[in-house]
């Protein structure tokens, strides 16, 4: 499998990468890049096949959009490519329209990113993240005037409870509107909290996920050690304040270090007890465990596209060269072992065998066989 092996974003006539390029980093001083090296690593994805290019308004302070739609409108590729960007976090403070899912600013978000892309139209548009506010027919009549108008094509949620999501797919439905086609949420063998409401959610809607920081923000790379559960308390910080630091970027500047969206909440126990079977089973495919984690990624059922970002070709080139990976049965297994989530309340009673659910020892549903 390659680039060019293409997939729909969920129940749409919308094909897309297997692996979509991230551009957080464009424009990020500290653990970004700038102009020239960002556009080395846009030109590699696309002359790799790749057509899934995904941002934010709030990226670097608007400079990763910016930059996209500069590279995008100098190499000619506009309709070739699937653009996507969102709204939700606030872009400036002590405007309360600055930010949250409410129309007014989802309005003027929407104009700002569509003149910063170069672009008459948006893809697919995100919100960025529930604002615990707006109501749902309030944001579904929002995109769906969006849609009309044809400023974007196609719309999905990231960062928002899949009871939320699921509503506005309902009623979307109900009235014959434009419905939602995708999912974007944190997804890797770190954290499979997905897999309990949204994954679920996505497959009964139709709607594909797109999983970011499939690399736990770098710590499945084996570039940490645990000497990082010292830095555990270390608070988070947006991409639009990290944008701000103008320290220059080394080669070996991880992005766990200093300020970044993580913190330090990926520094524990468990997640280097993960590394380590990471680790393992890379040294028995021959590869890098950047490969290994992003092909467990990619085979996930309900995942159309998983987002990569890179500072360097040679970063993008390895993770591209992930998607010819097959693990064996047994280092599948490991792999899910190590990372299955912890049993909650209510979940583990969803798992109840057949004899407890139906008083039978064999019960199979329509979408199970």
């Amino acid at each position: 499998m390659d680039l060019t092996h293409y997939r729909t974003l969920g129940r749409s006539g919308l094909l897309v990468s297997p692996l979509a390029l991230g551009t957080m980093t464009f424009g990020a001083r500290r653990w970004g890049t700038d102009a020239a090296a960002s556009r080395a690593v846009f030109d590699a994805y696309v002359d790799a096949g790749g057509n899934f290019v995904d941002t934010a308004d709030l990226y670097s302070d608007g400079r990763s959009e910016a930059m996209l739609g500069d590279f995008i409108a100098d190499a000619g590729t506009r309709e070739r490519l699937v653009v996507a960007t969102k709204s939700g976090f606030p872009r400036t403070q002590g405007n309360a329209h600055g930010g949250g899912n409410g129309a007014k600013n989802m309005r003027a978000a929407l104009d700002g990113s569509l003149a910063r892309l170069r672009t008459e139209y948006i893809d697919l548009y995100w919100m960025h993240v529930w604002d615990r506010i707006t109501p749902p027919e309030e944001v579904l009549q929002t995109l769906t005037d969006a849609v009309r108008a044809g400023r974007i094509l196609h719309y999905g949620f990231s960062n928002t409870p899949a009871w939320y999501v699921a509503r506005v797919a309902t009623l979307a439905q109900a009235h014959g509107l434009p419905v939602p086609v995708g999912l974007q949420y944190q997804y890797s063998l770190l954290d499979r909290g997905v897999e309990l409401e949204l994954l679920p959610a996505g497959d009964a809607l139709g709607l594909g996920l797109v999983p970011w920081s499939p690399l736990g923000g770098g710590l499945l790379t084996g570039k940490y050690g645990r000497e990082k559960l010292a830095d555990a308390a270390r608070s988070s910080r947006l991409p639009v304040d990290a944008s701000g630091d103008d320290s220059a970027r080394g080669d070996d500047d991880g992005r766990l270090d200093g300020d970044n969206p993580f913190g330090g909440m990926l520094f524990t126990e468990r997640n280097f007890d993960i590394v380590d079977v990471v680790r393992d089973v890379a040294a028995e495919q021959e590869r890098s465990m950047a490969e290994v984690a992003l092909a467990w990624t990619v085979a996930q059922p309900g995942v159309s596209s998983v987002l990569v970002g890179a500072s360097r070709v040679g970063q993008l080139q390895q993770n591209i060269a992930s998607l010819d990976i097959t693990l064996t049965a047994a280092q599948q297994q490991r792999l899910e072992d190590a990372s299955r989530p912890p049993s909650l309340n209510p979940y583990f009673i969803f798992q109840l065998p057949p004899r407890m659910r139906f008083g039978v020892d064999h019960a199979t549903g329509w979408g199970q066989r």
